[in-house]
């Protein structure tokens, strides 16, 4: 009786050791591969204190394995690198004092800037919907479409006729939808479109063994790319929802979108082919970017983002271009989460003098993500940052603008998911006659907002403090 107790004992203990010494090599793998040291502190309680067991959540959910496969697709398939290009001629005389910022920029975002570009702001579903649907009718050679939430409701299936019919033209058809986003509406749309004979691939599909690996990390983005001369990007999915005027929507999102034509559009092409080969594992890059005319004066630039870059280019673009605002910084966004360093520089920037504005939507959409919200206002409020909520239906617009010259336009919120879990896809934008119409925009919300001061945010009863302030301590991950 005394031998198998002995050989249980000795058994259990090399197990234990066993799982000590995996949650030791990951907690080593922790120290040398997080940068956020709060992560990299949780992630080695949970190792050390559950050995085995966190070791084992750490390598489901801690490894970045999106950015591994990322840098093996690169080796396979170079995408061009124009860190390295010489600084443009700036022929026009605004902001000359922000060319510093303008060369951060590209060794930042790694892509190139480019001018002659033209970009119109479309409003809303009822704008937006129209001008795509009429590109894509009007294809000829191909079309390539990624979106993250893509409704089968009659705007849904308006596309997915749309496409069938290029498809039936002899066009080249790709669309890509994300594995999470489909879900959000039945039957799924990427069925629908298999069934019209569409080109479709998933993004980290929600049916595979590892979506749960996955589930954070989806791709935000919206682009529409018609014949590689003609692009459409911004904050808008596919749905009812993002139509202002219709009855049958008891959801209504608010939104803006771009049309976008000029030598930008090549990159705008480039960023949804390097999804699109991501999806399918098969190389569908161009050997050369299409060389488009000008046709219009605007300087631009896309900013790709997301789990697989090798640093956070949208934050770091945010930060940048707050730290060389001049006048002023206004932002509209659904989601206001931001990082101690964000608030740092926005609160900076509002001390030196600047204007900084934020819009926020009066009632989110997401009650947790707004609680969390108002649990950090008081952290820009207290530094002179103006904030307003808009009244009416939920604003789900998404822009950045400094000194009324340059803006960020495109998927990105200011919130972790944005900054550090999904991949998004950004205009940035110069030029002296089209960003003012995005101020514009920005101060028809203002006129309908209501003004949140610091002692509004102090007034709130003690309860809701503490409920918003537990929301706060999931802002990581919301």
């Amino acid at each position: 009786m005394f031998f198998p107790d002995f050989e249980n004992v000795v058994v259990g203990w090399g197990l234990y050791t066993l799982a000590l010494l995996l949650s030791v090599a990951c907690a080593g793998h922790v120290l040398l591969r997080k940068r956020d040291s709060r992560a990299a502190v949780g992630w080695i309680a949970v190792c050390l204190l559950l050995p085995g067991f966190g070791a084992l959540l750490y390598v489901m959910f801690g490894v970045n394995r999106i950015k591994a496969r990322a840098r093996h697709l690169r080796r396979q398939w170079p995408i061009p690198d124009n860190s390295d290009l010489d600084d443009p001629v700036l022929t026009a005389d605004w902001l000359p004092e922000h060319f510093g910022f303008i060369r951060l920029s590209r060794k930042v975002t790694r892509r190139r800037f480019v001018q002659g570009n033209q970009v119109e702001l479309l409003v809303n579903g009822e704008e937006a919907y129209p001008a795509m649907l009429a590109e894509i009718g009007a294809a000829r050679e191909s079309i390539g479409l990624c979106t993250y939430i893509f409704d089968s409701d009659r705007v849904g299936l308006q596309f997915v006729d749309a496409l069938a019919d290029a498809v039936k033209r002899g066009v080249d058809v790709k669309v890509l939808v994300d594995g999470v986003g489909e879900t959000y509406s039945r039957p799924r749309i990427s069925g629908l479109l298999r069934e019209k004979g569409v080109p479709t691939a998933r993004f980290m599909p929600w049916n595979r063994w590892q979506w749960i690996r996955h589930l954070n990390l989806r791709n935000h983005r919206k682009i529409l790319v018609v014949d590689g001369t003609l692009a459409f990007t911004g904050g808008m999915n596919i749905g009812v929802r993002h139509l202002a005027e219709a009855e049958d929507n008891p959801k209504k999102a608010l939104d803006v979108h771009f049309k976008v034509r000029g030598p930008v559009v090549a990159d705008v092409e480039q960023a949804f082919l390097e999804d699109w080969s991501f999806a399918t594992g098969a190389n569908h890059l161009r050997a050369e970017a299409l060389d488009l005319p000008w046709v219009g004066d605007l300087w631009a630039r896309v900013i790709i983002d997301g789990p697989n870059e090798d640093f956070e280019k949208l934050s770091w673009m945010y930060m940048a271009a707050t730290n060389a605002a001049a006048k002023s910084v206004q932002i509209m966004t659904p989601y206001f989460l931001p990082d101690r360093e964000l608030v740092a520089s926005m609160s900076a920037a509002a001390l030196r003098g600047i204007d900084v504005e934020i819009v926020l939507p009066e009632k989110g959409n997401i009650p947790f993500v707004s609680w969390a919200t108002d649990a950090m206002l008081w952290q820009v409020l207290e530094h002179g940052v103006k904030v307003y909520r808009q009244a009416g239906p939920f604003e789900h617009s998404k822009l950045f603008i400094v000194d009324n010259s340059y803006a960020i336009v495109g998927s990105g919120n200011f919130d972790a998911r944005s900054l550090r879990l999904n991949f998004e896809f950004n205009l940035e934008i110069y030029g002296e006659e089209f960003v003012p119409v995005l101020s514009r925009h920005i101060d028809q919300a203002k006129a309908h907002s209501v003004t949140v001061t610091l002692s509004d945010t102090n007034k709130r009863p003690l309860a809701i403090k503490l409920r918003d302030g537990f929301a706060r301590l999931f802002a990581p991950y919301l």
